[in-house]
């Protein structure tokens, strides 16, 4: 019997860039889209973990290709881009996941020098590798952007304004660049996620996450990259067409949740 349904759940075939792709969500998102048939441009920083992902991914049959990508290069970024190119023949799908933090007091004499990092690292970055994708993502007139930010980036952590600027920066340019390009066919969308166990908290202890999860998220635990990544590969569907400008909150409820029951009602 022949489904209802006529729109695709089904990414098989597309070519994605995931910046970031190393570790942690943006190594979830790479092995995730494998998964489900996208060839794939793993880019990142850290050498051994971009030949250790597309390895993985080509072990369990999957399609991909690796890129050394400093994203605080604009050179860089053109050229990697050039390159997922020729290597793929077009390109469908960006995820700007690659992203730094450098926590600071605001009177820190390192202060400007940590803000300046931050911002190119984390906002700056995303727009250019945005516009060195444009046009192949415009090709195909269905072209898929997801910006990743954070919590911070629709509220704020003490000793932390560089990072909490660039994720609400980070948002500011996916609204403003979904109305720009819908039209074109290019839908921008965003991920803000919440305590995540990725090499970003790794240093926090264990029995301080715990404590922070029992206190501030309903489902009492920090989240799992995959689930982030799952969250991403929803916003890039071709199914998800009439999905542009969100801001997706992926953080087990915790901005939902009122802090002073949350207080209360720990264990």
């Amino acid at each position: 019997m022949a489904g209802l349904t006529e729109l695709s759940r089904s990414i098989r075939g597309k070519v994605a860039l995931v910046t970031g792709a190393a570790s942690g969500m943006g190594r979830a998102t790479a092995h995730l889209f494998a998964d489900e048939g996208a060839r794939v441009a793993v880019t990142d920083l850290a050498a051994d973990g971009v030949k250790r992902v597309t390895e993985e991914i080509e072990g369990a049959g999957g399609e991909a290709c690796g890129w050394l990508l400093d994203v605080s290069d604009r050179a860089e970024i053109e050229s990697v881009v050039a390159e997922v190119v020729e290597r793929f023949g077009g390109l469908d799908i960006l995820v700007n996941n690659a992203g730094i933090s450098q926590p600071s007091p605001v009177d820190a004499e390192d202060y400007e020098e940590k803000w300046e990092r931050t911002l190119a690292v984390n906002l700056t970055a995303h727009m250019r590798t945005i516009r060195a994708c444009l046009p192949h993502l415009k090709r195909g007139g269905a072209g898929r952007i997801v910006n990743v930010a954070s919590t911070d980036g629709l509220g704020a952590t003490a000793h932390g304004s560089p990072y909490t600027a660039s994720k609400h920066g980070v948002i500011g340019l996916t609204r403003g660049l979904a109305v720009e390009l819908g039209a074109q066919g290019v839908t921008v969308n965003c991920i803000c996620p919440g305590p995540i166990h990725t090499g970003m908290t790794a240093a926090i202890p264990a029995d301080a996450k715990d404590v922070f999860a029992r206190r501030k998220v309903p489902l009492r635990r920090y989240g799992r990259p995959e689930e982030v990544a799952q969250a991403t590969l929803h916003l890039v569907l071709p199914a998800s067409s009439y999905i542009n400008g969100a801001v997706l909150v992926v953080d087990g409820g915790m901005l939902a949740q009122n802090h002073l029951a949350s207080l209360r009602d720990s264990p």
